[in-house]
């Protein structure tokens, strides 16, 4: 029994469904579904059950696009009441969420605690000397706005940050309860700012994560961190942990063809000769 791990499906497109319908059946094991499956309720749905039955089991923590309000669902719920919908959906399904009690993983690399994560972002990304209030403007100087001033909903929260500083008090108060046992620690957006490498729009960085995660990784005994987000999939080692981006992207993202197979990636009990640089 394997754990796995994949992200930003963006199942609105149909060549991501093209080929999440023919990812190989793994029965024995678990998967990881790090958000951004799509932007509507069906598109939650659709891979759920495209994937569900694959698979032993499913974990799921939501990303940004998950928690959109498209212009088709406007009558819907939104912000925390969206996000609670969703997870319902999840459970209905027998998928483990963010609001779940935490599992501990037995199966191959085990035991290890999973730990599902929803935590968003505060802005803090950003250059030293550049406030909060002005941060989404100093963004738009470079040219990028994300989606989510748009389509992300913080109701009833007042803003996006402040949402965020709810969901990290929540998050971290259940990780400080945790006894000794190792974690996976799963979350959509990265957990340290130097993993957010965005050549092209470096600004972007103020929606990709927090800098109040940084040191999460090492106070909640993580042996891999899984993100996505950033549909730049790579393996970073940091304080002797395993980072893993596991999106799967957009379809100009990716060689043509290229299988959702070939993109999963093997959490536990991890890659063969799997080690920090210079061990």
């Amino acid at each position: 029994m394997k754990l796995f791990a994949l992200s930003d499906l963006h199942v609105g497109y149909a060549e991501n469904r093209w080929a999440i319908e023919r990812m190989t059946p793994r029965p024995s094991d678990w998967l990881i579904l790090a958000g951004d499956l799509g932007e509507t309720e069906q598109h939650l749905l659709y891979v759920l059950e495209t994937l569900g039955p694959r698979f032993k089991r499913l974990v799921w923590a939501p990303g940004n696009h998950e928690l959109y309000t498209m212009p088709s669902e406007r009558g819907g719920p939104r912000g925390q009441a969206r996000y609670e919908r969703l997870v319902e959906l999840c459970r209905s399904r027998g998928v483990l969420t963010p609001e779940d009690p935490y599992v501990l993983w037995d199966g191959e690399g085990g035991p290890h605690v999973l730990a599902p994560m929803f935590l968003l972002y505060d802005y803090s990304f950003r250059s030293d000397g550049v406030p909060e209030r002005d941060a989404v403007a100093w963004a738009m100087e470079s040219g990028v706005l994300c989606s989510d001033e748009e389509l992300l909903d913080p109701a009833p929260y007042a803003s996006r940050p402040e949402w965020c500083r709810a969901r990290l008090a929540a998050t971290e108060a259940r990780l400080g309860a945790l006894e000794g046992r190792p974690t996976v620690l799963i979350n959509h957006f990265p957990l340290r700012e130097e993993l957010v490498r965005l050549r092209h729009i470096p600004r972007f960085s103020i929606w990709c994560g927090t800098r109040r995660t940084h040191d999460w990784h090492t106070r909640f005994r993580a042996r891999v961190v899984v993100s996505g987000h950033l549909h730049i999939p790579r393996t970073d080692w940091i304080d002797g942990v395993r980072f893993e981006e596991v999106s799967f992207g957009y379809p100009r993202q990716r060689p043509i063809g290229r299988s959702a197979d070939s993109c999963l990636r093997e959490i536990l009990p991890g890659p063969a000769g799997a080690a920090p640089p210079g061990m």
